[in-house]
C-alpha cells in the first residue's frame, strides 16, 4: 500500500456533485474523516476564501472532485464558463493544498481531454496528440490544465499527487435537466416523461450511432479509494468499465429498464460529438482493480434512485 486512509483527513471538494458524493460515501468505510464543505462555507472561485478554509481545517489528503460540468449543449453556449470557472476552481485548490502541506491530493479529469479522433481504445499517451472535440474543449482544456499543474507540483515540489480519468458517468446525483445534463440521464428523463405522458416517440440527438462507455458512478469510487491507497505515479491514469454501447444501444436499455417501448426519433440536425469513446483501463486493471457492475443493473438502480428523489 502507498498511503493508509486510516485515521486521515480527507477533504472531498465538491462533495455535493454525483462523484464527489459517491467518493464521500465510500469514504465512510475506510476509518478517516470525510471534510466538506458548502458553496455557503467555502467559495471556490474566491482564493483567500479557499487557503483559509484550508489553514482552518488542515486536510492530510484533498480528492479534488469540484467542477462545473455539462453535456454538448451546455458547453456549446458557456465556453467561458466551462473554461474559466474551471481553471479557477482547480487552480485555487491547488495553490492551498500546495500552501498548507497537503501530502496527498487526487484530481479528476475526464476522458474528454482526448483527441477526437484517438486511437481506440484510448491509452493515456494518446495526451496532446491530436485536436480535441469541439463541442466540448473548453472543459476538456482545463482538465488538462489541471492534470499538468497537478504533474508540475509533483516535478517542481515533490507532491505525491496523482489524476485519475474516468469514463462517462452515471448514477446517484446525476443532473436530469435536459438544457445541461449528459445523454444517459437526459435519455433516462425523456423516457420517464414519454411513459407517464403516453408519448409514442422520444428524440435522440445526432444519429444513435456513436459509441460510448459508462461508469456507475459508486464503481469510480471505489477505483479511486483504491488508486489513492495503490497509485503514485506522474501519468495520469485512466478508469473506465471497459465495454462500449451504441447511444442507439444505450437507449434500448434504458426503454427496458423505464418499461416503456417508445419509438425513437433521431435528430440529424443535432450533432454526434466524437464517434468512439472507450478507454484503455488496463493499467489500472494491473494495478488489481476491476469491479464494475452491468450498465443495465447501473441504470436500473440509478432509475429507483432517481424516482425515489422525486417523491
Amino acid at each position: 500500500m502507498v498511503y493508509s486512509l486510516q485515521g486521515k483527513k480527507i477533504w472531498v471538494a465538491g462533495h455535493l456533485g454525483m462523484v464527489g458524493g459517491a467518493v464521500s460515501r465510500r469514504l465512510a468505510s475506510e476509518g478517516c474523516d470525510v471534510l466538506v464543505a458548502g458553496r455557503d462555507v467555502v467559495d471556490l472561485c474566491d482564493h483567500a476564501a479557499v487557503q483559509a478554509w484550508m489553514a482552518n481545517n488542515c486536510p492530510d489528503c484533498v480528492v479534488l472532485a469540484a467542477a462545473k460540468v455539462g453535456g454538448i449543449h451546455a458547453n456549446n453556449v458557456a465556453p467561458v464558463d466551462f473554461l474559466q470557472d474551471n481553471l479557477v476552481i482547480q487552480n485555487n485548490i491547488l495553490a492551498a493544498a500546495h500552501q498548507n502541506d497537503v501530502g496527498r491530493l487526487l484530481f479528476l479529469g475526464s476522458s474528454c481531454i482526448y483527441p477526437k479522433f484517438a486511437d481506440q481504445p484510448i491509452r493515456e499517451s494518446s495526451l496532446l496528440t491530436g485536436a480535441l472535440e469541439p463541442t466540448n474543449e473548453w472543459y476538456a482544456i482545463a482538465k488538462i490544465a489541471g492534470i499538468k499543474l497537478c504533474q508540475a507540483y509533483r516535478k517542481q515540489h515533490r507532491r505525491d499527487w496523482i489524476s485519475a480519468m474516468p469514463t462517462n458517468l452515471y448514477g446517484p446525483g446525476d443532473n436530469y435537466d435536459l438544457e445541461t445534463s449528459h445523454v444517459l440521464p437526459a435519455l433516462l428523463r425523456k423516457f420517464h416523461e414519454a411513459k407517464v405522458s403516453g408519448a409514442q416517440e422520444v428524440v435522440l440527438w445526432g444519429s444513435g450511432s456513436p459509441l460510448r462507455e459508462f461508469l456507475h458512478c459508486d464503481d469510480l469510487a471505489d477505483a479511486l479509494i483504491f488508486l489513492l491507497k495503490n497509485y503514485s505515479e506522474y501519468e495520469h491514469i485512466n478508469v473506465g468499465s471497459s465495454s462500449e454501447v451504441t447511444i442507439k444501444g444505450l437507449a434500448e436499455i434504458i426503454a427496458k429498464v423505464v418499461g416503456y417501448d417508445a419509438k425513437l426519433i433521431f435528430d440529424a440536425s443535432k450533432p454526434d460529438g466524437t464517434p468512439r469513446k472507450l478507454m484503455d483501463s488496463s493499467r489500472l486493471h494491473e494495478l488489481g482493480w476491476n469491479n464494475v457492475r452491468s450498465l443495465e443493473a447501473g441504470i436500473a438502480s440509478t432509475y429507483e434512485h432517481w424516482l425515489a428523489s422525486q417523491t
